[in-house]
């Protein structure tokens, strides 16, 4: 019985925590692929259909994934060199999603070196591996996420980690080999801190030899060594400086730049930054430092290091902070650096950091936006006719 009651009350601690997070997450319904991949709708600056035959191949894009419980896919974006983006096609990820918000970050990203995209499955409890070609993507490998509800990838050289968020939650390890498959790790399945921690990223530190994941439910933030075969190894925790720590960003010497939500409580959210050790120990730089915007979900940095952006979804814009490259401390730069659509979730730059990349989990749009010398945002673009429940953004 008293066995029982605890179940109960983790479960009602879980429901709480959730619905605090509303404003990070997104109620949908179902819309068929056919409404979805047509690229019809387009505000601001868009750039034509008729620029794709210019395009050609190219090696620039934006990837958003669908997330749709009919089957996942990834919808692919030509970006044009002023930064304007057009869709193209969409690939199949041989999964399904969820069709709704799945609270976190890092569902699909590019490799380190670019010759590879891996995205997550959450409605099929698996992951998808593609090669990166000047021609788009080929499937390579759909395999089992080594638990439920897989919502973020990490990758180092070939190792590959999945964060499954649902069930009791945990980490699993793969092998991403030279063809782009990948290939489960045996023995690297570890738990979360708790069997409701609500995880949200998982991301490698310090030359993949540290996992890093935020746990919204417990405010923590843990991490997990990681040996040369791809073993995890000890865990360590710390609570975040200010609650409901949800997405992040690696900055150098092992610095992590952590949005905390504040469960999405008005004006409340902040930016933290952590040091994390080779040996997985945790430390606070600075913060909690805030904005006075709601719901600070996510985290993207520029490639030099000097900016950080976070996007406050109940605020519907985005904040830029100041990040010394030295020793990770950061400041408030501009509050709010530009207005989003409705209900900004994902956001990733291009790998030169000339561009800036929105996912508008509410407005079901990607909107793109120039990246200035002194990090501020220039307005360009919004494009509209995504699957509501969309998730996850890659750009290059």
């Amino acid at each position: 019985k008293s066995t029982r009651m605890k179940h109960l009350k983790k479960m009602a601690a879980l429901a709480v925590t959730v619905f605090s997070l509303a404003a990070c997450q997104k109620e949908t319904k179902f819309l068929s692929p056919s409404e979805n991949v047509n690229g019809e709708t387009a505000e601001g600056l868009a750039a034509p259909k008729s620029e794709l035959n210019e395009l050609g191949g190219g090696t620039k894009h934006v990837y958003v994934m669908t997330n749709e419980v009919s089957g996942n896919a990834l919808l692919e974006y030509k970006r044009t060199n002023e930064g304007y983006l057009v869709l193209h096609t969409a690939y199949n990820n041989r999964g399904t999603g969820t069709g709704g918000g799945l609270g976190n970050q890092g569902a699909v990203i590019y490799t380190k070196d670019e010759s590879a995209l891996l995205a997550v499955n959450p409605g099929s409890n698996s992951i998808s591996s593609f090669r990166v070609t000047g021609n788009g993507l080929q499937h390579r490998s759909t395999v089992a996420s080594g638990g439920m509800l897989p919502v973020s990838v990490a990758q180092y050289n070939d190792l590959v980690f999945v964060l499954n968020a649902g069930g009791m939650g945990n980490i699993s390890g793969f092998r991403l080999g030279n063809n782009k498959r990948l290939t489960p790790i045996a023995n690297s399945t570890r738990p979360l801190s708790s069997s409701t921690a609500g995880a949200a990223q998982i991301s490698f530190v310090q030359n993949g030899k540290v996992l890093v994941v935020t746990e919204k439910a417990t405010n923590k933030i843990i991490t997990y060594t990681v040996n040369e075969w791809g073993i995890p190894g000890m865990m360590h925790s710390i609570v975040a400086a200010n609650t409901t720590p949800f997405g992040f960003d690696t900055g150098n010497n092992g610095n992590i730049f952590v949005s905390e939500a504040a469960g999405g409580a008005p004006g409340a959210s902040t930016l933290s930054s952590y040091h994390v050790a080779v040996n997985g120990t945790i430390s606070l730089v600075t913060g909690p430092v805030g904005a006075n915007q709601s719901a600070a979900c996510w985290v993207v940095i520029t490639k030099n290091g000097q900016y950080a952006y976070t996007t406050n979804t109940a605020s519907n814009n985005i904040s830029n902070f100041n990040v010394n490259t030295n020793n990770g401390s950061v400041s408030v730069n501009t509050a709010v650096a530009a207005t989003t659509g409705a209900g900004p979730i994902d956001a990733d730059l291009s790998n030169d950091s000339k561009f800036l990349y929105v996912l508008n989990g509410a407005g079901n749009s990607i909107t793109g936006y120039a990246v200035g010398a002194n990090g501020g945002l220039t307005y360009m673009q919004t494009l509209t006719g995504l699957p509501p429940g969309a998730n996850g953004l890659a750009a290059r």
